[in-house]
């Protein structure tokens, strides 16, 4: 989310379904809209409510249209509301912010501390049913608000004055800075919000905005939506390109059309498009902090409460096939749900979190269909199951190359004995809300990084997260996780220990299945410049330029 976040399994792109016809063609193309950019998506918005989003689609737009204390520059942490990036005091426990008297929304109002201690609150409020209300941990008594125990104004937030923003945490938290910069933690304009009630966030004229841009002609089932510069916005003065333009459109091979016609400025490839332009002139791979990975389903199936079960479903994966034939996007195989390059060593820079974490991760992840098919005959004597057949449902998206990619997992997966598996792909709204419901027996998932460091990604799979969807539990992976998040806070060789340790459990309990990093491949026209893409996976649309 920006502790960022649901990944769509898949690409897709911009403009009117309407512009799809006849687009291949050279007579067709279209002159570029001056000061415009028009950029691929890979889905609708499922919600611009900052306490709600689960996603990078809304983590994205949110980050282009609103600003919380800190934003992204390239992978520095830079002052936004905040007039600077303050030094916490009291042993690491209390930072105060200096907010800027320049900020406005776009109604007018001034942006104030309160709105910070009101989004805050309202956050953590169970009556608000946050799925990212975890993330405030540490931050004082919020895992209890959460929980009902305390008030929700007891929560470690106050207003010292209109433009003074304080902070009390109950712990020390080593990456606070880059929390910050997360949408999840973006202030709220109070009246607003109330005056929509449970519509807050549902179209533009729900919204008001204090980000570089201002959403406009948008609903929520809306497969386009426009952004327009929003003068309102403190730093107007650097945001150069006027309007930004998206639309969904499910399929690789329309959205190269549509760029080659000049109706798109960037898109998404996958699959086969994106083997075939490969090289050519605006061809780029971006690899990206996120992974993609199986989650089983303990609750609703006690099969897959079994690790060798799960190690026999991992081994039956071929990820090197999976990755350069099926996807062909630039995706890498994938040993652990943490993705490499991401973080290193406090004690050696140049060790990566998951060079540590590889002999389990490979261990448990490389093709073996041998020792898949013991695995799996071991694993159904162990739960009273030999010799019976299961029918297995996997959830994926509906995006063209998601249904490639879970047709080839299908055709691996089937080659366990007894084994068939039924594809159930929907759209990523869907998938999202079944996910939550536990109306899934394997769902296919991902998870793109909120701040470079492996907590991010660790936190996920402890007993009861609220993005635990599969419910797998493990009682030494949940000790290192919150050894490392509480006692050893402040140790940054202890707390690597820890989650090096957490992570070697994950990897040997194949609790989730890991596949791939993900690596998006674009097309992007010469008159796009100085695409801004951060460590939390969304780019600073501030520093956007376009050549008209």
């Amino acid at each position: 989310m920006k502790f960022n976040k649901f990944l769509v399994a898949g690409a897709t792109v911009l403009l009117s379904a309407s512009a799809l016809v006849g687009c291949g063609s050279s007579s067709s193309k279209a002159q570029a809209p001056k000061s415009t950019v028009r950029i691929s998506a890979s889905d609708v918005i499922a919600t611009m409510d900052s306490s709600m989003n689960t996603d990078v689609i809304g983590a994205q737009n949110l980050t282009n249209t609103m600003e919380g204390l800190y934003r992204y520059k390239g992978k520095d942490i830079k002052p936004a509301i905040a007039t600077k990036v303050v030094k916490p005091t009291n042993n690491g426990l209390t930072y105060t912010f200096p907010l800027r008297t320049n900020a406005k929304w776009s109604n007018g109002d001034p942006v104030t501390a309160d709105d910070f201690v009101y989004s805050w609150r309202r956050t953590v409020n169970p009556k608000t049913k946050s799925q990212y209300a975890y993330i405030y941990e540490g931050i004082a008594n919020a895992k209890d608000i959460t929980a009902g125990k305390k008030p929700v104004d007891s929560l470690g937030v106050k207003a010292l004055d209109k433009h003074t923003f304080q902070v009390t945490l109950e712990k020390p938290i080593p990456y606070f800075d880059q929390l910050m910069t997360s949408s999840t933690f973006y202030p709220q304009n109070p009246k607003n919000v109330d005056k929509w009630g449970k519509k807050y966030g549902t179209n533009s004229k729900t919204l008001v905005f204090n980000g570089p841009y201002k959403l406009a002609k948008w609903n929520g089932p809306d497969n386009s939506w426009t952004e327009v510069k929003n003068n309102s916005y403190w730093n107007a003065k650097d945001v150069k390109v006027k309007t930004i333009q998206y639309q969904v459109v499910k399929d690789a091979s329309t959205a190269l059309n549509l760029y080659q016609s000049n109706k798109l400025d960037r898109v998404n490839l996958t699959g086969d498009t994106s083997k075939q332009m490969k090289g050519s002139k605006g061809y780029s791979i971006q690899k990206q902090n996120s992974t993609f990975y199986i989650e089983m389903n303990e609750k609703k199936n006690e099969l897959f409460k079994n690790q060798k079960i799960r190690q026999a479903l991992s081994l039956a994966i071929n990820r090197e096939q999976l990755t350069k034939k099926v996807l062909g996007n630039g995706t890498t195989p994938a040993h652990s749900f943490t993705p490499s390059n991401m973080s290193f060593d406090p004690q050696n820079k140049s060790k990566d979190f998951t060079s540590e974490t590889a002999k389990t991760g490979k261990a448990n992840t490389t093709y073996d269909v041998a020792k898949a098919k013991k695995l799996w005959k071991e694993g159904l004597a162990e739960t009273g199951n030999t010799g019976k057949k299961f029918n297995l449902t996997l959830l994926g998206d509906d995006t063209d190359i998601s249904k490639q990619q879970n047709e080839f997992l299908q055709n691996q997966l089937e080659k366990l004995p007894g084994l068939k598996i039924t594809l159930n792909n929907v759209p990523f709204k869907s998938r999202l809300s079944r996910s939550t419901s536990g109306d899934f027996d394997m769902v296919v998932t991902g998870w793109n990084a909120d701040f470079p460091d492996p907590i991010n990604f660790l936190t996920l799979f402890t007993t009861g997260a609220s993005n635990n969807k599969g419910n797998w539990s493990n009682a030494e992976y949940d000790s290192l996780v919150n050894k490392s998040m509480n006692e050893d806070a402040n140790n940054p060789a202890a707390r690597w220990k820890d989650m090096v340790d957490a992570q070697n459990v994950a990897n040997e309990q194949q609790g989730v299945i890991p596949l791939y990093q993900n690596g998006a491949a674009f097309m992007t026209h010469s008159r796009v410049k100085d695409l801004d893409y951060g460590p939390s996976g969304s780019y600073n649309m501030v520093s956007l330029r376009v050549k008209d």
